[in-house]
């Protein structure tokens, strides 16, 4: 055979392994893959996250850690009149507010003291998990909705009594009683279940 021959031959294996590369698996991605990645655009990275193990929380503010936290429970305020029965988690206006942990949506709730919230009840209808002084919503949320924990649900602002000056998240743990509605249930320090320092909820 002569050179123009071999240079032929050679072309056609090239392309005919080109081809067979283009058709093997895994060459484009899976219906599934693309599922995942769908699904993800709605979370934040997992860098911005920190889990609060052993409870199986994550921080409901992306990028802030677990040390950055100060227990606020129990101070006092309204002048006296009152004991605070959350978390406030200090971030700047806009930053991300995720959810803590999946559940669904129960109530969108505009108030003079929380401004924008939101209540999300876990799975077993246990608790609630509620969000206050939100500068927004996420966008499409609405009540029934499922959401998973991560999820970017809210940004953190500083409506209802807030400080314009001290933007943040007022997070509470509510455990719900059989029959309990959205606005009651009793409240637990959410510090140490975000701090790590105690087991879950």
């Amino acid at each position: 055979m002569n050179r123009l021959g071999w240079t032929i031959l050679l072309l056609v294996l090239l392309a005919g392994g080109a081809f067979f590369l283009m058709l093997s698996p895994g060459s484009a991605p899976s219906p599934d893959a693309t599922a995942e990645t769908a699904a993800g655009s709605a979370v934040a990275e997992p860098a911005e996250l920190w889990r609060a193990d052993p409870s199986g929380f994550v921080i409901p503010v992306a990028g802030v850690a677990p040390a950055q936290l100060v227990d606020t429970w129990g101070q006092s305020r309204a002048g006296g009149d009152r004991a605070h029965q959350a978390i406030d988690i200090m971030a700047p206006l806009g930053t991300a507010v995720v959810a803590a942990r999946s559940g669904e949506v129960e109530k969108l709730f505009d108030s003079a003291a929380g401004g924008h919230t939101i209540y999300i009840r876990t799975p077993d209808g246990g608790y609630v998990d509620y969000y206050a002084h939100l500068d927004g919503y996420a966008a499409g949320l609405r009540e029934g909705q499922v959401v998973q924990q991560g999820q970017t649900i809210a940004t953190v602002g500083s409506t209802g009594n807030a400080s314009p000056e001290g933007p943040h998240l007022h997070f509470e743990v509510k455990r719900m009683a059989p029959g309990d509605r959205w606005h009651e249930g009793e409240p637990l320090n959410p510090y140490p279940l975000l701090a790590g320092t105690r087991g879950g909820s």
